[in-house]
């Protein structure tokens, strides 16, 4: 069986995922064979692996920073939100059922056989695992039924490390309260505390740091300071999707629906010099963007509704009349045909009429499409020309599929046709089709010619290599600001 750590945080976004991948990669480097595991996850962010299975992006950013492919294993559960209380659960990587979140309360016991065959067979195969909690781990009125934080601890026997966010304020009483609302046991396993994001002189923090130490016996393993990395968040905590105003010149606005998923689609787009990436939702934040992307959700028909009573849609369809660049992906796809049947209440029932831009009709069913696929976009004339023949690959997830009724497909994805284009508009399924360089630097550059505009000075962006060294600099900076020495001793290896 391989060694265990387990990242919790005082709260959401304190930065587990962040600390959990800095150590997969830490491990990588000095070379052992890590992998991240979450036994339940929460996000409307997913990914599919290479054998269809559904999981959290969260883990599967954890495994690249391992240099591994990523595994449902590491990510048994995960419940997708579909309402103020309700969530979609997936369950090693395939749907089970929808539940209301005291619904799922009576699952949890039936869930702990699932994540420890997932967890021993990772732990089989790996030297080093890292699980990552949920949360904060002392919601004591959750206690009894925990599966993911401290009762995850317990079920993998792991030492567990707790990370506070500093730069929100209040971390030493969060670390401290926390280690009082633990029992005894709970207590016992903490190993050290990471304070993270942390802004201005380590040293004015060190009579601090050695107060808390007196008061809860547990070491501070490290002060990590505000990192200016990049690397894909897990849900809409996400502080890309707030803000707005930025202009560049060639500026990308991306509808911020209410039930948003995978908007990691999109952030290749902030990263291409002179390229302005901005989530909208509201009419007068939309402005005269050069290019709309409508986004995957879990809700299309009522992100639809909610697109169409806010105004959103008509300055939608007012852009695309004018010539300019709309996409949609997924759900945003869906949106911009003709008309969404949902005969058997996948989401609300019924029908609802599309933009319109788009000659297609979507018909949703229960059956769930979650595949790796690849293919090249079909020779396709107009304002989308230069893509024609590149080759892509990503991932579907969705209910139901679109017929195009008059157009062309953009794209041909393992024999089948995917998606639809019609002059400055065009929509398809496939997810991460953006993270395909080729694909992106065109559009920026067809972007760029309709504008009038030259980016001189600009190159053709390299996604991977860029996410490559993401990695190597979070967990360079994490060595310096956390004893290591110290972290293999509670994990039990020596060094």
């Amino acid at each position: 069986m391989s060694k265990v750590i387990m990242v919790q945080g005082t709260t959401s976004n304190a930065g587990k995922s962040l600390m959990a991948a800095a150590l997969c990669r830490i491990f990588r480097q000095d070379g052992y064979k890590a992998a991240p595991f979450k036994s339940q996850n929460m996000a409307l962010n997913s990914y599919i692996t290479k054998d269809g299975f559904e999981m959290g992006r969260a883990q599967v950013m954890q495994a690249e920073a391992a240099g591994i492919e990523p595994d449902v294993r590491m990510n048994p559960i995960l419940l997708k939100p579909t309402g103020k209380n309700g969530s979609q659960i997936v369950l090693n990587g395939k749907v089970f059922k929808d539940v209301t979140a005291g619904e799922y309360y009576t699952y949890k016991n039936d869930m702990i056989p699932h994540i420890m065959k997932a967890y021993s067979s990772l732990a089989d195969e790996y030297d080093i695992i890292v699980i990552e909690g949920a949360g904060s781990p002392a919601e004591i009125n959750l206690r009894e039924q925990d599966i993911v934080n401290m009762g995850m601890a317990k079920l993998a026997d792991a030492p567990v490390i707790i990370v506070g966010d500093i730069d929100r304020g209040g971390v030493f009483a969060s670390l401290a309260g926390t280690m009082l609302l633990f029992d005894k046991d709970e207590r016992d396993r903490v190993k050290g505390f990471v304070i993270n994001k942390f802004r201005g002189d380590v040293n004015l923090l060190v009579p601090g740091l050695e107060m808390l130490e007196d008061i809860t016996h547990v070491p501070v393993l490290g002060v990590v300071p505000y990192l200016r990395v990049d690397i894909d968040d897990e849900d809409s905590l996400s502080e890309r999707l707030e803000g707005g105003n930025e202009h560049s010149l060639i500026d990308i606005a991306v509808i911020r629906l209410p039930r948003l998923s995978n908007f990691t689609d999109f952030n290749v787009f902030s990263l291409i010099k002179g390229v302005s990436l901005r989530y909208v939702s509201k009419v007068k934040e939309l402005g005269d963007p050069d290019m709309i992307i409508i986004p995957g959700t879990k809700n299309t028909i009522g992100d639809l509704k909610w697109m169409r009573q806010s105004g959103i849609e008509a300055k939608v369809i007012r852009h695309a009349n004018e010539g300019k660049a709309l996409f949609g992906v997924c759900g945003g796809y869906q949106m911009l045909g003709e008309i969404i049947n949902d005969p058997d209440s996948v989401e609300c029932g019924g029908s609802i009429r599309g933009m319109g831009l788009l000659k297609t009709i979507t018909n949703f069913s229960k059956e769930k499409t979650t595949t790796q696929i690849s293919g090249k976009i079909n020779n396709i004339e107009g304002f989308y020309s230069q893509l024609s023949g590149i080759e892509i690959r990503g991932y579907e997830i969705h209910m139901g599929n679109s017929e195009i009724t008059y157009g062309v497909p953009l794209s041909t994805l393992d024999l089948k046709s995917d998606g639809c284009v019609s002059g400055n508009v065009a929509g398809s399924y496939l997810h991460g089709i953006f993270d395909n360089s080729q694909v992106t630097n065109t559009i920026v550059k067809i972007l760029a010619h309709h504008k009038g505009i030259s980016l001189e000075g600009s190159e053709d962006f390299d996604l991977n290599r860029y996410r490559e060294s993401q990695y190597d600099l979070l967990a360079e900076e994490v060595r310096k600001s956390v004893d290591m020495d110290k972290i293999y001793k509670i994990i039990g290896i020596d060094q």
